[in-house]
């Protein structure tokens, strides 16, 4: 596990999960964890869903809203408040650790143990979405404390969201050796936006050699499953926050029976 201690006081948490991330930022992750719920209803379960930090929330009357913690919500039918699906948040559309440090306000760590135990008490497993890549600071007094030591601290199996496209090889398999480092387990990987024959934009090139090998490349470099590979869809097709996802990413996320993955992987 990794050295740092900073999330060293989570509890320990009695029903099993997930804890997603992805090789960057905006790869895809909530679209992905938002089809995992569904998959996980349909399969009997009531899924829990957290995510511990967000950052460019809106403010709201009630306070800061993550958009991702709404989804998160609407696609698991999870009934908590969400304040305790998302309780840290910022507005400024950073990291956490730099959001943390222009607002002067440090991430409430309490509220954080009360979400994970009050989640993992009304559900029967559940699904961490991480900020970010791995390395992305949580902490502005400690710039060392990444999403890395979260979800090692929590020790739920990651799935990791990648890109279909070129430069995915590199990001990947550092995303999959960071996680072995710190002794995490890596339940699988997630390829994300593969364009097939067909252009799904004017701008898409539909013979990117890429596409065509990174699947198998993926598997050969990092040696962990390839648990889907899901279809770039048009914008207006994948927009959780409005309830809406595309049925050809759930239909792909659903060729997977998730409830397996997470009671291999545990």
């Amino acid at each position: 596990m990794s050295s740092n201690s900073k999330f060293g006081f989570l509890p320990k948490l009695q029903h099993p999960g997930l804890f997603i991330t992805a090789t960057d930022t905006e790869v895809g992750k909530t679209a992905i964890t938002c089809a995992i719920a569904l998959n996980l209803r349909k399969a009997g379960l009531q899924p829990s869903v957290c995510k511990p930090y967000a950052t460019g929330c809106r403010r709201d009357r009630e306070g800061l809203v993550s958009e991702d913690a709404e989804a998160l919500a609407h696609f698991a039918d999870c009934r908590q408040a969400l304040d305790i699906i998302n309780p840290i948040r910022y507005a400024p559309p950073l990291a956490p650790a730099v959001a943390a440090e222009l607002t002067g306000r440090a991430p409430d760590l309490d509220a954080l143990t009360r979400s994970l135990r009050q989640l993992d008490e009304h559900g029967d497993a559940m699904l961490i979405e991480g900020i970010g890549g791995l390395l992305t600071p949580l902490d502005a007094e400690d710039s060392s404390c990444t999403v890395l030591d979260l979800a090692s601290a929590i020790g739920f199996p990651v799935v990791i969201v990648t890109r279909a496209g070129l430069g995915t090889l590199n990001h990947t398999a550092m995303t999959v050796r960071l996680l072995k480092q710190a002794g995490c387990k890596v339940a699988g990987i997630v390829i994300n936006g593969f364009v097939p024959d067909m252009p799904i934009e004017p701008d898409d090139d539909p013979q990117d050699p890429a596409m065509a090998t990174n699947r198998l490349w993926l598997s050969r470099m990092t040696r962990v499953p390839i648990l889907a590979t899901v279809p770039r869809c048009k914008p207006d097709e994948v927009a959780v926050h409005k309830g809406i996802l595309a049925d050809a990413i759930v239909e792909t996320v659903e060729a997977t029976y998730w409830a397996d993955v997470i009671r291999q992987a545990s």
